[in-house]
């Protein structure tokens, strides 16, 4: 039963860090097409206008990115962006910037 458990455990965790991954990944790519002209990647440029989201707390990019998709955040470029966004989109996003180093 002992071993059971830990085999279960292992599997458990590989399987988080797996799904984990997938949703970093897709944050990535997502990103790359839709985020990263403006506020880059990683870090933009020091003249980039507008703030680098590397680094930053996950839920406060998700509740951002969901009140500029429900325009309760005003910004007629972010509201146009976010409005395209899915809920799985956000979360993928937001996973993705707030495990990149500022």
């Amino acid at each position: 039963m002992k071993r059971f458990i830990a085999v279960s455990l292992l599997v458990l965790g590989f399987t988080s860090s797996n799904a984990n991954a997938v949703v970093i990944f897709a944050g990535q790519a997502k990103a790359a097409a839709v985020c990263s002209q403006c506020h880059g990647i990683t870090k933009p440029s020091a003249d980039a206008p507008f703030p680098s989201l590397a680094g930053r707390d996950e839920a406060y990019l998700k509740s951002a990115l969901k009140q500029y998709r429900d325009k309760s955040r005003k910004s007629d470029i972010m509201n146009a962006i976010a409005g395209s966004l899915s809920d799985t989109d956000i979360d993928n996003l937001a996973a993705y910037y707030a495990k990149q180093k500022l």
